[in-house]
């Protein structure tokens, strides 16, 4: 793969207009002042992201998060931006000064496509399909049609997002750049390849066509065989690494800052990052903050510089293999051993004092039962319109979503498309009003 043809401002569904004006603003930029003020970014300020939504202490949700990411992402990519002009000395006014824009941009992208209540209403989706009573459309389905429900997966729903064509809206879904868009897709290749040890995909069936238009255009390379998958654009490695970062540590954060974990086991989490004179200063630095949230905040950006840093390094340490499509794994897992054990140890104790709390927990149960029976009241409904009910109900969903498609696969898109969307609020509030156990005040 070639840096020149990767960078692309081309924009998906406005390919025949040029657009001669002089902006202030690049391509890329413009991608990501477009995520900023769309509606569904809005709305992640209402989905979780790992603890329940905010009560008396605040916590990430997926806006912050994504947010954050895109802040750490900029960070990688203008730290490869100096590494790469270093190393092939080029000038400032190079193409690869824009690595740094697309990254943040594909960062504010990468989660739109999840549903409510994290990462539980994507299994909550899939499991629907795959051991629900979702089952019994799988008769109506091609073996790839029911793959991309019975594998439901966040990113393949968030390409699908940004490149769809909604009702009564213009070609191309977002019209972002083939470069933002391609940054966001960490599994270049579609359900149909998906296994037991790896369920993760990047584009649904109906997006296929889109995504090999983008990646032949952008010269990513495609992998032997029959079934569509290609090697992930390069600067993936980076927003998947940005994403890395900010989730594990301030997850980390949060769980101190509800008591999950204490001051100590924090500080000593975040600690292991370091080494020598670097030690050193930090321990200085922490004797002069009295406040202990500033504590941890502090030793949380230290970990993050820290882990930018060694990131950047293995990208371009292995630079080659990334754009001849060999490299696998992602960066972290290639970062010096200090960092790697580090952050490993971080990884297992989320498990066990994070992810498995009871709060997540419950929040994970809840998930299910409001998704799954969302699933089947309105499954059932865009497949059974002429039902009474089912008028009524059909009657709710806003008319963008192609609830009338032809086939039954473009039906059920249409429900998952409308219900990740919600936020967990409006999911919960659908859920009450269809088991009647919330009635509007007349």
């Amino acid at each position: 793969m070639q840096w020149n043809k990767l960078l692309s401002s081309k924009r998906f569904g406005n390919e025949a207009f040029q657009d001669n004006r002089i902006h202030d603003r690049s391509a890329f930029q413009r991608d990501y002042d477009r995520l900023i003020f769309s509606s569904p970014f809005r709305r992640l300020q209402n989905k979780t992201q790992v603890f329940p939504l905010p009560g008396s202490v605040f916590v990430h949700n997926r806006l912050t998060h994504s947010l954050e990411v895109s802040s750490v992402g900029r960070s990688l990519g203008l730290a490869v931006t100096k590494l790469l002009r270093e190393k092939y000395q080029i000038n400032h006014e190079e193409i690869l000064t824009e690595i740094g824009p697309i990254v943040s941009a594909a960062c504010l992208a990468h989660d739109l496509g999840n549903p409510p209540f994290g990462h539980s209403g994507e299994k909550a989706i899939a499991s629907y399909f795959s051991e629900g009573t979702g089952q019994k459309w799988r008769e109506s389905l091609s073996y790839i049609e029911y793959s991309d429900f019975s594998n439901f997966e966040g990113n393949a729903n968030a390409f699908r997002l940004l490149t769809h064509t909604f009702n009564g809206r213009r070609a191309g879904g977002f019209a972002l750049t083939y470069s933002t868009l391609a940054s966001i897709v960490k599994y270049p290749y579609s359900s149909s390849l998906t296994s037991e040890q790896h369920s993760k995909f990047g584009f649904f069936a109906s997006e296929a066509q889109s995504f090999e238009l983008i990646a032949e255009e952008l010269g990513l390379i495609k992998k032997p065989g029959k079934d569509l998958h290609y090697g992930r654009h390069p600067l993936v490695y980076l927003v998947e690494a940005a994403d890395d970062i900010c989730y594990q540590i301030m997850d980390i954060e949060d769980a101190h800052k509800l008591k999950l974990i204490s001051t100590k086991e924090t500080e000593s989490l975040l600690l292991n990052f370091f080494e020598d004179d670097r030690l050193v200063h930090i321990h200085k630095v922490l004797k002069v903050v009295d406040d202990v949230n500033e504590q941890i905040a502090y030793l949380r950006s230290c970990v993050i510089g820290r882990l930018v840093q060694a990131c950047s390094e293995v990208f371009m340490k292995n630079e080659a293999e990334i754009l001849n499509g060999t490299f696998s794994g992602s960066l972290i897992q290639k970062a010096d051993k200090k960092a790697v054990t580090a952050y490993e140890t971080c990884a297992k104790l989320s498990v066990k004092k994070i992810y498995q709390s009871s709060d997540v927990l419950d929040i994970e149960l809840a998930g299910y039962k409001i998704i799954t029976t969302l699933l089947e009241e309105i499954i059932t409904a865009v497949n059974f319109p002429d039902r009474a009910y089912s008028k009524v109900l059909l009657a709710r969903i806003p008319e963008q979503y192609q609830i009338r498609a032809n086939s039954t696969y473009g039906r059920i898109q249409a429900v998952l498309d409308y219900i990740s969307g919600m936020t967990d609020i409006y999911a919960l509030d659908l859920y009450q009003k269809i088991n009647g156990t919330s009635l509007p005040v007349l």
